[in-house]
């Protein structure tokens, strides 16, 4: 995929039995919300969803996708604004529950991310791909989406996230991280059977609350990576190719004004532009008016100028 040619800092090599318990365990959450993806479609045919069934897909999906964009994100990768101990393990609990990897491993991959922005070390750019032409940017595309899962480099910790691993509540989070996944895919199936008292409610349940919930919110997540570096407007000047993407901005929670994200990555706000929607934004702005956070940063008026294209 890309040279190789220049030694990362933080960056390991996985051993050949770990490389491949990844690939594994990626392939199937990859592929078993795909398959709830089908299987809805069936259920849905002459059907139609019901509204216990949309519910917990939408509570499921907005739960755990805040809990990545204002958790994981906004608040854990970037310090764009600060938040009590327990309000930073409930949002890193939220953000496991959308099964994206362990709370510490994930703002690690982002961190490193930001510090080699589409250049030899970024994780997942979609433009490092050797060659050129439309085979080449496919390419680029589907290993900034997915691909780079797959990868056999591993994002060291220690060198990108230290600070949350001197954190003893976020450290058990991180381990926890197995148990939530499960609970993530099994509480829907258990709501739809308690409600329904069926076997078929639970199944549906489990089809909308927990397969089809993953995978719209994983590839919306993923398109962050690989559309928003590549399809939108740049109003910023950046040293990278992010772009915002009016889009996806709702069902991102506000995450593919990438660009203006990248300009200010520090800014607990994405959407700074007139009508820019940013739900994770309005979540911290309501938090803050509520006394949960505190100290959110923003980027001034000379910066924005500084930056604009």
């Amino acid at each position: 995929y890309s040279t190789g040619a220049v030694e990362v800092p933080g960056v390991i090599s996985m051993g050949r039995t770990q490389a491949r318990l990844q690939r594994i365990a990626i392939l199937w959450l990859t592929i078993g919300p795909f398959v709830g993806l089908v299987t809805a479609v069936v259920l849905l045919w002459g059907r139609g969803i019901s509204g216990l069934d949309f519910a917990l897909f939408l509570t499921f999906y907005v739960m755990s996708g805040l809990g990545v964009t204002v958790g994981f994100h906004r608040l854990l990768t970037h310090g764009s604004f600060e938040a009590s101990k327990p309000a930073r393990v409930v949002f890193a609990i939220m953000g496991s529950l959308a099964i994206e990897g362990a709370v510490i491993g994930w703002v690690a991959d982002h961190r490193r991310h930001h510090a080699f922005a589409d250049k030899e070390g970024d994780p997942h750019s979609p433009h490092l791909t050797e060659g050129e032409g439309l085979r080449a940017i496919l390419r680029g595309l589907w290993h900034a989406h997915v691909g780079w899962f797959f990868s056999e480099e591993k994002t060291e910790v220690r060198r990108w996230a230290p600070d949350l691993l001197k954190d003893s509540a976020l450290r058990r989070v991180n381990r926890a991280f197995p148990v939530l996944a499960i609970i993530s895919f099994l509480v829907p199936p258990m709501i739809g059977f308690a409600i329904t008292r069926s076997w078929f409610g639970a199944l549906t349940a489990f089809v909308w609350g927990s397969l089809v919930r993953v995978f719209v919110l994983h590839h919306v997540t993923w398109s962050v990576n690989s559309i928003c570096h590549f399809f939108g407007k740049r109003p910023f000047d950046t040293t990278d190719e992010s772009t915002n993407n009016w889009v996806l901005s709702v069902i991102s929670f506000g995450e593919s004004w990438h660009n203006n994200h990248h300009a200010f990555p520090t800014s607990a706000i994405h959407g700074i532009g007139r009508f820019q929607v940013d739900p994770s934004g309005g979540l911290i702005k309501l938090l803050a008016r509520l006394g949960v956070v505190k100290n959110i940063r923003l980027p001034n008026e000379k910066q924005l100028v500084r930056k604009s294209a």
